[in-house]
């Protein structure tokens, strides 16, 4: 037992304690033979020396530049195992022994050459290349148990994975010298449509690691996170290298099928879209219930106000489930009635007519007035308090609307309670802080001061007048406060804009994204700002304005950022592109065209360098017009158009046909007048051929009988100022031109022709627009100089001047042959109301009233009464595949063998 339990032993006997029991003399001496083998038993390496382990040098198979890796593998290996904690023989010390490099790696010399340099573990082995892979072999001796070596085989892709390679090679070494259980491998089964892969990749365990049930525990419940099984189960397996861990798992149903019962107002189409959950994915309890808050908002938003949803799971071969959504719609609920509780100050009526809720109309099942939709009704609130604020009741409040079922009306009854309080009036305004104007001067940008009553709408646009001051001056950053102090004993409100300017700043660069088809150039050149220059609110603001005007986008965001320093900011434009080709259809029937179809094809921005180029074909019983046209707006990179048009059009009319070839050259530059002005001049070229005059026509069409050359050269001032060219909301079109034809420009037609036109945009309440338009013309005849051609005089009439009229319509006509002789004097008015049909859709609809008349010189245009005049309604749809129009006008008082009216319509594309 050793010398240790000897003297344990002696000290009990001369105590005394062995020779009173001697059954305890027993247990003792058997608990010290049982610590004596307990070393023998254990894995845990004894610190005596016995276990020490020597890496010998390995064998290389491979080429000359690898022969490194002999001592190098060996001194990896060595330092991999000494940091777990293994006392290693140094490798100088085991590269001394003899013949260490030629050894057999028999069973038998490596015990011998354990034994001779002291170790209890020799670990040997070889390197081989095949290819680019690596194998590494090595064996695991015990000098105790010489004749059961371990055998470790690992492979690298390539000499550049050895390093990573031996790790595991080394953590393989230490759990067979230390006795530790490693892993073998990992194996997922059960899995059916998860991929082993994706669920080893929520596992940290890895091959050759020791194995950690702790650590296997956290596998089990990441695996389960991932939401796919309904049980993971881990098992283990015995392996040629350790234990094989097994991740059993039970898969989740997938959804093989979903079905819709009971809904009968909505199409099982549309409820898909919403759910949010599609066929084949993985069954998930916690998705369906959340698809019926879903389904039940959107519901609620048509007005089935009691809809009741549950859902129904039912099994399917292929472990497939059926999702069957249970709808029970019942009748739909609207708002029967909205009423106010404490309101003085406004009536009922002004209330609702404020708020986008409404009480059931006439023709709720187009505008879905009467729906409750809780989201807008809360938004309601904000706009009564903000109206009951902009009219002086500063104190004024507006409760959460009160919902209820009212048998009586059979639908719902919306109660807002509303405290209004007293209306204050303004009593001084001022301004203090950092001001860099006179405070006469800033005083005169608010208007505050004018009103009589305070109006909270007004001191917002107080504000951002002057932050503009400030920020055209280069403070960006200027803060305008707003200070209040009220007098509630006689209702008084002082107002004080409190201004603080910031540091004075520059523009450090300027961003541009999203354009994956304009080029930047394009862009740059439309902005009044440039990089380097004092930040101005003004020029930031016309140069949002110009990219809208170009149509090329969508949307445009102009964002500001501070820059690297204080006084500096980066400009971030993102535009969101719109198609810009686009192409239109339209047709119609006419007396003068009979039935005719038009077609143009167009691009606004060609190859992204913001040209113009379009064709268009017009195809008649009695008319072929062709027309391509090509601008560009930037001509030589300068603020200068170009434009060029050609055309060749033929067209019988009743008196004659007309067979035209021509085209024109123009140039357009901006005017110093403002941003929105630009001049332009253009030449034009006609040459047309008059035959088949018939015999009864008028003298004055006879007379153009055969070539008729125009050489004519206008100039032309255009100022446009509209927010958007299409579906304009404010702003103005106003241009003026004069045309000369004849002498010095050769040809023999001669003429001066003036055209003016001025159409304005006012924006109204409800997102409503007014349009006020004139277009005034007169021909000057030249005599002398050339002839005037009856194509060239004035005619009206069609969609795009008096509807109700086909094209040509309003015309003087000759008193002997009544043909249509066209006049020399033109006016023509359109007065038309644009409101939102469907807003979400982009469908407007529209009231018009039309007025105009031509005359020649010889009739007097003084008298109003002289305007022939149509009104009459349409429909227009700015649909996301282009433009629609369809309209009809009525002929407010036909004459001769006019019709009372006419529709018209024009369709567009995009691309």
């Amino acid at each position: 037992m050793g010398r240790f339990a000897e003297g344990i032993f002696g000290m009990l006997k001369s105590a005394g304690i062995c020779s009173r029991n001697a059954g305890f003399v027993k247990v003792l001496r058997l608990v010290f033979v049982l610590a004596a083998l307990m070393p023998l038993a254990s894995p845990v390496l004894a610190s005596d020396g016995d276990g020490k382990v020597a890496v010998l040098p390995f064998r290389v198979y491979a080429d000359a530049s690898l022969q490194h890796l002999q001592t190098g593998l060996q001194s990896m290996i060595r330092e991999r195992i000494a940091v777990r904690g293994l006392e290693v023989l140094g490798t100088d010390a085991v590269n001394r022994h003899p013949g260490v490099f030629d050894m057999p790696l028999s069973a038998e010399a490596l015990a011998r050459a354990g034994m001779q340099l002291g170790v209890r573990y020799v670990v040997a082995g070889s390197l081989t290349q095949i290819g680019e892979r690596i194998s590494i072999d090595a064996k695991i001796l015990d000098t105790a148990k010489p004749d059961a070596p371990a055998l470790i085989y690992m492979v690298a892709d390539n000499v550049n994975a050895v390093p990573d390679t031996t790790d595991g090679l080394a953590k393989s070494i230490y759990n067979q010298i230390t006795g530790a259980v490693q892993v073998d491998s990992l194996v997922v089964r059960g899995n059916q449509r998860v991929e082993s892969a994706a669920v080893l990749a929520n596992v940290a365990t890895r091959k050759g690691s020791t194995l950690d049930y702790a650590e296997l525990d956290k596998d089990l419940r990441n695996i389960y996170k991932m939401g796919f099984f309904t049980d993971v189960k881990i098992e283990t397996e015995d392996g040629p290298n350790g234990k094989i861990v097994v991740f059993v798992v039970t898969e989740k149903p997938s959804i093989g099928k979903i079905v819709f019962e009971g809904n009968k107002k909505v199409n099982s189409e549309d409820l898909t879209k919403e759910i949010g959950i599609r066929a084949f994915s993985i069954l998930d309890e916690t998705a369906i219930k959340q698809s019926i808050n879903r389904l039940a908002e959107f519901y609620r938003k048509k007005g089935y106000y009691n809809i009741a949803l549950d859902y129904r799971i039912e099994s399917l071969p292929g472990n497939q489930v059926q999702l069957t959504y249970l709808v029970d719609e019942k009748e739909k609920v609207y708002i029967k009635k909205i009423a106010f509780t404490g309101n003085t100050y406004y009536k009922d009526g002004d209330l609702k007519d404020l708020m986008e809720t409404s009480e059931k109309g006439w023709f709720s099942w187009v505008t879905d007035s009467g729906v409750l939709d809780e989201k807008k009704l809360e938004f309601d609130t904000h706009k009564l308090t903000a109206s009951y604020h902009n009219q002086g009741f500063i104190k004024a409040r507006v409760g959460q609307p009160r919902i209820a079922y009212d048998e009586k009306l059979e639908g719902l009854q919306v109660t807002i309670d509303i405290f209004e309080g007293e209306r204050y009036k303004v009593n001084e305004v001022g301004v203090e802080g950092e001001m860099i104007r006179p405070e006469e001067e800033l005083l005169n940008r608010v208007a505050i001061g004018k009103e009589p009553y305070f109006n909270r709408e007004v001191v917002r646009k107080d504000i951002l007048s002057l932050v503009d001051v400030y920020n055209d001056e280069g403070f960006a950053y200027a803060e305008v406060t707003p200070l209040t102090a009220e007098n509630d004993a006689e209702h008084l409100v002082n107002v004080t804009y409190r201004i603080t300017k910031g540091p004075k700043v520059r523009f450090e660069r300027i961003d541009i994204s999203g354009n994956t088809i304009t080029r930047d150039k394009v862009i740059r050149r439309e902005l009044e700002v440039v990089e380097g220059e004092v930040f101005s609110g003004r020029n930031l603001k016309r140069s949002n304005e110009n990219l809208n005007r170009l149509g090329y986008f969508e949307n445009v965001e102009v964002k500001t950022e501070k820059g690297t320093e204080e006084d500096q900011m980066v400009l971030d434009i993102k535009v969101k592109e719109r198609p810009t080709g686009s192409f239109s259809f339209g047709g119609g029937y006419s007396s003068v065209d009979s039935a005719f179809v038009a077609f143009q094809i167009a691009q606004e921005n060609f190859m992204g360098y913001g040209q113009k180029l379009s064709a268009s074909v017009r195809l008649g019983g009695i008319s072929t017009e062709f027309d391509v046209r090509f601008v560009e707006p930037w001509f030589l990179d300068k603020p200068l158009s170009l434009g060029v048009d050609a055309y060749k059009w033929d067209r019988e009319w009743d008196e004659y046909d007309k067979d035209s070839l021509g085209g024109n050259v123009s140039l357009g530059f901006p005017v110093k007048l403002d941003s929105y002005t630009r001049g332009f001049v253009q030449y034009t070229y006609d040459d047309a051929n008059i035959t088949d005059v018939a015999e009864d026509a008028a003298f004055i069409i006879k007379d153009m009988e055969g070539r008729n050359l125009t050489s004519s050269l206008t100039l032309g001032l255009k100022r446009d100022s509209r927010d958007k060219p299409w579906d304009t909301s404010r702003g103005s079109v106003n241009s003026l031109s004069v045309e000369w034809a004849g002498p010095p420009l050769g040809g023999d037609v001669a003429f001066t022709k003036y055209v003016a036109r001025s159409a304005w945009y006012f924006p109204m309440p409800w997102s409503t627009v007014l349009l006020l338009q004139g277009r005034w013309g007169y021909i000057q005849d030249r005599p002398s100089d050339g002839k005037l051609p009856v194509y060239q005089k004035f005619f009206l009439g069609g969609i795009n001047t008096i509807r109700g009229f086909d094209y040509g319509d309003v015309s003087p006509w000759d008193p002997v042959t009544w043909d249509r002789i066209g006049g020399e004097r033109e006016m023509v008015y359109n007065v038309e109301y644009r409101f939102p049909l469907i807003k979400e859709q982009g469908v407007v609809g529209l009231v018009f009233f039309d007025a105009g008349n031509v005359w020649t010189d010889y009739e007097p245009s003084e008298n109003v009464s002289g305007l022939r005049t149509s009104a009459g309604v349409g429909v227009r749809w700015y649909s996301p595949m282009g433009p629609l129009r369809l309209e009809y006008g009525k002929n407010l008082d036909p004459q001769r063998d006019e019709e009372s009216g006419k529709w018209e319509f024009s369709v567009g594309g995009l691309f």
